[in-house]
């Protein structure tokens, strides 16, 4: 490929994302009615001081991506007098700006989702709002809804309230940055060290968060640890695709947010509100994960039993790390997908099999799925005593969208991953690279690079090769715009 191509790297990868945008029915640019109405908005929405609360002394922070921009959570922990500690959980009150049934709504309405591809993020909402105007930006006064939860010293949850209030980010971290001082790899950000007192927060809800997730995982939570990656570009020119890995500052946002949507959930429940629920049905193929343990020499129970599979994977895990985020998506694709319902007052919820909760909906990003926005009207009309507002009806139909609609997205997000793959090793066909067998059936045979996070299929030399198997294999072909990678035994 001449460097001029190289160049357009990006120009390739957002032609391919609007096409598969497009084909799976989502919207990649706003309508003409959509921008009218964004040009009416000349501000955030403003202080109710009769229904809203002051919180902007708190030390509010934010932690995200390094290159986030739509900030939809603040995060702040205070200590008790009896030991317990208060963590306060604030949401940008999206609702206040995007009102129901206007073109904005509609947008978001119609995608359910911001999909986030390799090489453009098509956002559910406006970049006016979604990373401004409704976004809990650094120094910026911004309404929210706040979820307090006092939780005792192992975690548990004492008691809980929700409330609106005015909230100001002090710092906007990243996960990388507070991670690595956090785990003693690195110096304090500089974001953090400005605000006097502000360490020793976060240090505190570090520790919360790790209580948190280990109470989860001792109800049957499950440790799944599979391969994510960010594209690495250099300009508009793909170099690189970085893998991510989890750490402790993504523990604080991930476990606050678990118990926050909680809480959300059974708020709504208490006050005779229907809400959207998240689930994961006991999976179905439990018994293709019982032949799958079994081939590596573990037992589980003939019924689905999440403690028991969580037993299973921190073994091996131990045992075999490397082959371990492969294990882990085989595991999810037997679990099946998760998926909204709606949950009606009186009805005993579904939980979530994953994650080991019965009561859990999405509520605290707004900004980027519509089913946090549906949530979030419900709660202020909880909170203010007016009536529901959406119907029954609406509600199922809206459940069953936003999942198909989630779906959708995910596949343009994978299609992308895969042309962008394609796209990098392009320039390296002829060359031999170890790898690990992740997936071997009738419908194929398919390897993991040990030293690229990229996969493809083993279109020669497949015989007697099972999953977990190390082979080493040459690089046959690509095709950029289909996504396809395929490789050869070498030798072969």
């Amino acid at each position: 490929m001449t460097n001029s191509n190289n160049r357009r790297h990006r120009a390739i990868l957002q032609r391919i994302a609007r096409r598969a945008m497009r084909e799976r029915g989502l919207l990649p640019d706003f309508s003409r009615q959509v921008i009218d109405e964004l040009d009416k908005i000349s501000g955030p929405a403003t202080q109710d001081k009769e229904s809203t609360r002051d919180l902007t002394t708190l030390f509010w922070c934010s932690i995200d991506n390094d290159d986030s921009r739509d900030l939809d959570q603040l995060t702040v922990a205070e200590p008790m007098p009896d030991g317990a500690v208060k963590i306060l959980v604030a949401i940008a009150d999206v609702d206040a700006v995007v009102k129901k049934q206007s073109a904005l709504d509609d947008h978001a309405r119609h995608n359910t989702t911001s999909v986030y591809t390799v090489a453009e993020t098509f956002s559910m909402l406006p970049e006016k709002l979604s990373t401004d105007l409704t976004s809990l930006n650094f120094e910026s006064d911004r309404l929210a809804l706040v979820i307090e939860m006092v939780l005792a010293g192992d975690g548990s949850l004492q008691r809980s309230d929700l409330f609106r209030a005015t909230v100001r980010n002090r710092a906007k971290l990243t996960y990388n940055g507070v991670a690595a001082w956090l785990q003693g790899h690195g110096s304090i950000p500089p974001e953090i060290a400005r605000v006097s007192g502000l360490d020793e927060n976060l240090r505190l809800q570090d520790r919360m968060a790790q209580q948190l997730k280990a109470l989860r995982h001792l109800h049957g939570a499950l440790n799944l640890e599979t391969i994510q990656t960010r594209p690495v570009f250099d300009q508009d020119e793909l170099k690189d695709l970085e893998r991510e890995t989890t750490n402790r500052a993504k523990d604080i946002i991930a476990d606050f947010m678990i118990a926050a949507n909680g809480v959300t959930a059974r708020y709504l429940t208490a006050n005779g509100f229907p809400s959207l629920r998240r689930v994961l049905r006991s999976p179905e193929r439990w018994q293709r994960i019982v032949d799958l343990a079994s081939s590596l020499d573990e037992r589980l129970p003939s019924e689905p039993d999440a403690g028991a599979l969580e037993t299973f994977l921190l073994k091996r895990k131990h045992a075999d790390p490397l082959g371990f985020p492969d294990l882990s998506l085989t595991i999810i694709k037997l679990m099946g997908r998760g998926e909204y319902v709606l949950n009606l007052p009186g009805e005993t919820p579904q939980g979530h099999f994953g994650l080991a909760v019965k009561a859990y909906t999405h509520s605290t990003a707004p900004n980027r799925r519509f089913p946090d926005l549906i949530t979030q009207r419900l709660i202020k009309a909880a909170l203010s005593g007016d009536p529901v507002p959406y119907r029954e009806g609406e509600l199922t139909s809206l459940a069953a969208h936003c999942t198909a609609k989630e779906t959708d997205a995910e596949k343009v997000e994978r299609r992308l991953q895969k042309s962008a793959a394609a796209l990098l090793l392009e320039s390296k066909i002829g060359q031999r690279f170890d790898a690990l067998v992740t997936g071997a059936s009738n419908k194929g045979t398919w390897v993991r690079l040990l030293s690229l996070p990229v996969e493809g299929r083993l279109v020669s030399g497949f015989d007697g090769l099972d999953v977990g198997d190390r082979v080493q294999v040459d690089l046959i072909g690509t095709n950029v715009e289909r996504g396809f990678i395929d490789f050869a035994k070498a030798g072969e």
